[in-house]
Order: C-alpha cells, then structure tokens, then sequence
C-alpha cells in the first residue's frame, strides 16, 4: 500500500525501519480503502461484547448475590456504560486519527520501546479471559454435542478421565472452538468485521426469544423493582447501584483502552460516536435487563433456586423445548466466540505481533495466543474464585492508570498532534525515542497510581471500595503525568512542526 495519508507512504515507514523492529503490515496505520468500521459495524461490536454467557452470568449474579432489583441493575450498569462510552470515544478518536492499533498509539506516550510495557500488561488479560470465554463456549458445545452423542456425553462426566483438570469431552469442545476463532482471525480484520456482524444482532433476538418465552410461561408476573431479597434499605440500593457501574467499567476497561484497534478502520468520527452510542448505553443496558428478567422468570417456570440457572448454559440444559435449545445454544456459542475474538483475540494479536513485528505478523500473534490459553488451563483458574481474583484482580488494575497516562499525554498535553514518521522510526533520531526508547514521566506517573490502584484492589481494609481501583488509578495517573510533562515534552519534530496547524495530522 502506498496511499499517502499522514504525509507519509506505508512504504516509506517500512523503508526507514528495513529490519522491521517497529514496522510490520498489520501495524502499519489502515489505508483508506480498508476503513469499512461503519458506525453499525462498530455496534455489532458491542452487541458481540454484551451478548454472551459470561456477562449472562454478571448480570444475572447482581440480581442474585446482591439481591438487586431489575431498575438497580439498569440504572447501575447505564451509569458504567456512559463512562465506558465516554472513554471508548477517547481511545477511538486516536485510532481514528493515526489509523494505528493501541500499542503503536502507546510508542507517543510510553516510547518506541516503552510502549511494549503496556501492550504487553493488557495483552496478558486479553489472552486470560480469551481463555476463560473459550471455555464458557465450549460448555455451550458440550451441552449439543451430549444430546448428539451419548457416547461423547460419557466422555464429559466428571466419573470420566480427566487431564489437566478437564475432561476429555471437554477438551474435544475447547480444541475445536480454539481452531475456530484462529481460523476467524488467521483472514485477517475483514473476516472479524463480516463475523461480527452478523453475530450480534443473532444473538439479541435469541435471548428476547428466550425472555418472552420464559416470561409467558410466568404468566407475565416480574416485579422489576424488587429484588429476589425483597426491597432494599436506602443505602444499600445505592451502593449496590454503583458497585454494578464500577463492575460494569471494570468489565469493559479492556476494550475501551484498545479501542483504537478497531476504530482505526472507522471512515470518520461520527462513525465512532454513533457506533458507541448505541452500543453501549443502549444496547449493554437492554441486554443486562433481558438477562435477569429471564433469570427470575426461568427461576419461577423451572420451580429451582435463581443461582443454579443463572448461566445461561444451564439455563438452557433445563429447556424441555427441543428447538428453544438449539437455537438459544448455537446463538450462545456464536456470540461467545464473538465477544471473544473483537475484545481478547484481536487485542492480543496486535500487542503480541508488537513485540517483534519483523517475526510475529498479527495471524502469527493470534497463534501465539490460542497456545497460550491452552497452556494457562482457563478451566483451573476461572473455577477457583481466589485464583482469578488475584490473577485478573491485579492485571486489571494497572488498566486504568494505562488509560489515564495515555488520555491526558494525547489530548492534553500533546492536543492531537502526532509524527506517524517518528512513531516508527527505531533510532534516537526520533521524538518519541526518550530516555534509551523509554519515556521516564510516564514511569514516574504509572508507578505510584500502579500502587495505589493494587492497594485499593487487595489490602482488606479498602475491601469497601475495592471494586473502584480503576476509578482510582486512572485519574491519580492522569494527574500525576500532567504535572510533571506538560510543556516538558516534543509534540512535533521541527520540519512537522514548521508546516503544523491545530488538527492537520488527524485523518
């Protein structure tokens, strides 16, 4: 590709950086012929993020564990969900304007080098939970493949053999979703928008199946403003309201830090806002309705305690409808692999092909991850609530000060400048080379918010708020870095800045 739209040619990037230590195809920033993202596109990537068991089952446990009602429940995670907007609109007006994935938006604030720190953090959390989501999905794939065979139905017993800590009807489902999802991504960005696409809405009119169907069998009969525990005092409604809109942006602070690797194919800005708009306050918050309204509706019909059936496999294991069954499981699996190739496959495919863009090309990164989400045994640590709370509990938290560092250096202190020449160039020669390729104010800014958002997540005495480190650790960052870089930095080499005007490298 050799359009021109930074002022500089892909080729001319590749051509300054001949040993590819920056440079590959699937880093380079997106041409205009390949930005198809439209804002619906966008939104059928949110419907993929939303629509599938593992939120089912948050969702689903806030009315549970906490006893929320329904309107709780919607009123916290719309909360959650306008923040995440918010930021996802940040992270995507970057990649909008570089056409750049996030770890080469991170070469601006952390250094050419430097930028490997945090694509590499949020790439360990992207293949952690690409293999929790692998292996809700294949539960979805056990639960078909058992009524089909009896004879694999043995092989998923928990009498059967087990290896690794699963069995191996279970291992039979997980290799071959594994293989699914890489064969997605191996076709590259094009394959993942059309899979998206047509995932997402799939899976909406499968769970409103589901609701009508359960809540007719109900006789209509929910009471959307009380919880199973009945009615809550005052103070702890409100708590438990904002606990689910901290929850909800703890959920999505992934995805909206690596926003960009998707908005980066969006045509314009409107296409992000709109995208954005409807997919999450929207779309997030209807289908955390649809799923505890179908929790405590099922809950009546089945004559069974909400917390058995509150996944949504299980839920669909107790269907005496054959063709409600089928059709409610392919949807699950769909949408599960959906959700987990837009926000943990493609992630970890960029941050991983980051490291070394001359040998990992982005198909090779996505193989890297698949091994290493069998290599971690998901099943293990997902079934052990100490283990993934101190695993993912402490990966997470270094996401907001990412997110902090990362706003304010872009919209602040640099206002929406940037070299696309020197993001790629590996030598000191470039602005964004620092300290041996490192920035040190971005260190100074991440390591005191790191702590802080570590302590708030596991020390017991802020067990009261624990759920709000990131509300903690990415504002203090932000902070932090504005006041030590704020005029300290090169927003522009000269020869770029000579011709400059307020938004003329913005695509």
């Amino acid at each position: 590709m050799t359009d021109i739209v930074h002022g500089v040619s892909n080729a001319q990037l590749a051509a300054q950086d001949p040993e590819g230590r920056l440079y590959n195809e699937d880093l380079a920033p997106s041409e205009p012929s390949q930005r198809k993202w439209n804002g619906y596109q966008l939104f059928s990537l949110w419907m993929n993020d939303a629509h599938n068991a593992g939120n089912y089952t948050w969702a689903a446990g806030l009315f549970v564990g906490f006893g929320m009602s329904a309107f709780d429940i919607t009123l916290g995670i719309l909360l959650g969900s306008l923040i995440i907007m918010i930021g996802c609109n940040l992270s995507g007006f970057m990649g909008h304007a570089t056409g750049t994935p996030y770890p080469v938006i991170s070469r601006i604030t952390w250094g050419v080098w430097g930028a490997n720190f945090p694509a590499i953090v949020r790439g360990i959390v992207a293949i952690a939970w690409y293999g929790v989501q692998t292996y809700l999905a294949s539960m979805a794939l056990q639960g078909m493949l058992a009524r089909l065979s009896p004879g694999y139905r043995a092989l998923t017993l928990e009498s059967s053999t087990q290896v690794l800590g699963l069995s191996v009807g279970g291992w039979i489902a997980f290799l071959l979703l594994s293989a699914a999802q890489l064969a997605i991504v191996w076709r590259g960005m094009e394959a993942v928008r059309h899979f998206q696409g047509l995932a997402g809405p799939t899976i909406w009119i499968v769970m409103l199946g589901l609701m009508f169907y359960f809540l007719a069998k109900a006789g209509w009969n929910i009471n959307f403003f009380e919880g199973p525990k009945g009615p809550l005092s005052g103070g702890e409604q409100t708590k438990y309201i904002l606990i689910a809109m901290a929850q909800t942006v703890g959920t999505l602070a992934t995805l909206m830090l690596n926003f960009s690797d998707f908005a980066r194919y969006a045509p314009n800005r409107k296409s992000v806002i709109m995208g954005n708009a409807w997919g999450l306050p929207l779309n997030w918050t209807a289908f955390a309705v649809t799923s505890v309204i179908t929790t405590a509706a099922a809950a009546k019909v089945l004559n069974t305690d909400m917390a058995k059936i509150k996944d949504p496999t299980v839920l669909l294991d107790n269907l005496d409808n054959s063709v409600m069954f089928w059709i409610g499981s392919i949807a699950f699996l769909f949408a599960t692999l959906g959700v987990n190739i837009v926000a943990n496959f493609v992630s970890a495919s960029f941050d991983i092909s980051n490291i070394n863009p001359r040998r990992i090309s982005f198909q090779m990164g996505g193989i890297i991850t698949a091994l290493a989400a069998v290599l971690v045994t998901p099943w293990n640590y997902f079934n052990n609530p100490v283990v993934i709370g101190y695993f993912l509990g402490t990966l997470g938290a270094l996401l907001g000060p990412f997110f902090g560092i990362l706003v304010v250096d872009y919209f602040l202190v640099r206002r929406q400048k940037f070299s696309i020449r020197h993001m790629y160039l590996p030598t000191p020669e470039s602005i964004y080379y620092f300290n041996k390729g490192v920035s040190n104010y971005s260190l100074m800014s991440f390591i005191p918010a790191a702590i802080v958002a570590l302590s708030v997540a596991h020390v017991p005495a802020f067990s009261a708020i624990k759920d709000f480190g990131w509300f903690i650790g990415a504002p203090l960052a932000a902070i932090i870095y504005y006041a030590i870089a704020n005029g300290k930095v090169v927003v522009l080499p000269d020869d770029e800045a000579a011709a400059s005007t307020p938004g003329s490298h913005r695509v």
